[in-house]
């Protein structure tokens, strides 16, 4: 986050560095015209410094402008539209800082090539508007590639969450018991209070509020044993971690911060490392995929023995598949649907190594009907009908990629997203198909294990006696008839 004073620094450093260039003077030269030490100029033009009024009496008389000029938020032209973008709001939308990138090393990005710069930034600002992207998506998007940049790995979360089950005597504790969490909570001179939101209509959408002011956290009815026990040890790792910047509601909705944004991370986090500790889920991870055969029922054992949600496993197979099984080609997706319509939608994606798809689609269209993910909440949908639903249904395929080389193993979890609900929700894991899965998951060469040709979306793909086509190939008719121009072009020019 660039606060007020960096970029007040920064803009005042791009001026005199500028402007010393222009002139073709060197830090030195600066430094002994204008009677100052040459590692207080290097401070001025990279932004950490911002002298005082005499200095910059005596830089402005050196470098031939004026003393306002200087100290003003303004700039020539050509530095103009890079003051803009210090000020703008885009420049705070991104986490500059968690990607190792100081307000010095901007400001040298900025001044060594401020036209391809500020044409680069000014044309990602265009695409922002264009698709109304706000800056809470743009902390989304920062934060999915701050998982990637760390193999959705933290150890020192890892750590934390160890030293919290030494500290309270819960390291043999699995499941986790939701009364403890609460007496934890309780320790820690955080109340638990079941009724005061179950009473509010307006509040049904909210899970969970924890009140500074009371220190309580409100619990909101309708909720699963293993979404209240989520809820706790997300509340422990706030307080554990001692994180001021949070949110207060279960989902923030408008994050105002980054930071904010990262903190629900790490404590959501710490929660599922708490309810799926390191040691003890590795073995079980192990056990369930060095299986030779496919086993929908070891994975819905391996959910009910800790007492979680589907999402909250999957999430955490994210954290110890890359680290552990050196499995880190791979993607994380949630999809939501309704038992009484044909929409589907991406409401949760991570993508690990590289962007692999399917990836959510900010343009509408038709996804492939192929996919696990859609297929496992038709088929909710179909067993809760005959009410013949008794648990979340697993479901696996492999799934090659149209046109491509990639093959991942699609294992999806779907059920209804509350009791009595026409919204279904599915939570799929795709693990890129190479040597070093082949051989840690045997299971891989079950037949039982249905292939299916798939892609992103119906408009895209090219798979024309698909049954399972929901609109039409639209943008590949449309790409066809551009190559049939082009090559009508070229046989003009023979």
């Amino acid at each position: 986050m660039i606060s007020e004073n960096d970029s007040i620094r920064l803009i005042f450093g791009l001026k005199v560095r500028s402007l010393r260039q222009e002139k073709g003077l060197s830090f030195q030269q600066l430094a002994d015209k204008a009677g100052l030490s040459l590692s207080y100029v290097h401070d001025i033009e990279t932004g950490k410094k911002f002298p005082k009024a005499d200095k910059i009496i005596a830089l402005a008389k050196t470098l031939g402008v004026d003393y306002d000029y200087l100290v003003s938020l303004r700039g020539n032209k050509k530095l103009q539209p890079i003051i803009d973008l210090i000020n703008s709001d885009f420049i705070n939308a991104i986490p500059w800082e968690h990607f190792g990138l100081s307000p010095a090393s901007l400001l040298e990005l900025f001044s060594n090539t401020p036209d391809k710069v500020t044409a680069f930034i000014s044309t990602l600002l265009k695409i922002a508007r264009s698709y109304q992207l706000s800056r809470e998506s743009f902390y989304q998007s920062a934060l999915r590639s701050y998982q990637d940049l760390h193999d959705n790995y933290f150890e020192d979360i890892e750590e934390a969450v160890g030293r919290f089950r030494e500290q309270y005597k819960m390291q043999d504790q699995v499941p986790v018991d939701g009364s403890r969490l609460e007496a934890i909570l309780l320790g820690m001179n955080v109340k638990v209070n079941r009724k005061k939101m179950a009473g509010n209509d307006a509040l049904n959408s909210v899970r969970s509020y924890y009140s500074a002011n009371n220190n309580t956290l409100f619990l909101n009815k309708g909720l699963s044993r293993a979404q209240e026990n989520f809820l706790l040890s997300r509340e422990a790792g706030f307080q554990f971690l001692q994180f001021t910047e949070r949110p207060f509601e279960t989902v923030s909705r408008h994050s105002e911060s980054f930071e904010i944004m990262l903190n629900n991370f790490k404590a959501s986090y710490f929660a599922v490392a708490l309810l799926m500790p390191e040691e003890h889920f590795i073995d079980d991870v192990k056990r369930v995929i060095s299986q030779p055969k496919w086993s929908p029922k070891s994975w819905l054992d391996l959910l009910n023995s800790y007492d979680v949600t589907p999402e909250m496993m999957m999430q955490r197979l994210t954290n110890i598949l890359p680290r552990h099984f050196s499995i880190g080609n791979l993607f994380f997706l949630r999809v939501n649907g309704s038992m009484d319509s044909d929409h589907f939608e991406i409401t949760k994606e991570l993508h690990l190594s590289q962007l692999h798809n399917p990836y959510a689609n900010a343009l509408n269209e038709q996804y492939c009907r192929r996919w696990i993910s859609i297929k496992s909440i038709k088929h909710i949908a179909e067993l809760l009908r005959s009410k013949k639903l008794r648990a979340p249904l697993v479901e696996a395929q492999i799934s090659e990629y149209w046109q491509t080389h990639n093959k991942y193993l699609c294992i999806s979890i779907a059920k209804p997203v509350a009791t009595n609900s026409n919204e279904l929700v599915s939570v799929t894991l795709g693990l890129l198909i190479d040597q070093n899965l082949l051989r840690t998951m045997p299971s891989l060469n079950d037949p039982l294990i249905p292939s299916w040709l798939v892609h992103t979306t119906c408009e895209r793909c090219g798979i024309m006696d698909c049954k399972e086509r929901a609109a039409a190939p639209d943008i590949i008719t449309k790409a066809e008839k551009e190559k049939k121009k082009n090559n009508a072009l070229r046989m003009l020019d023979q």
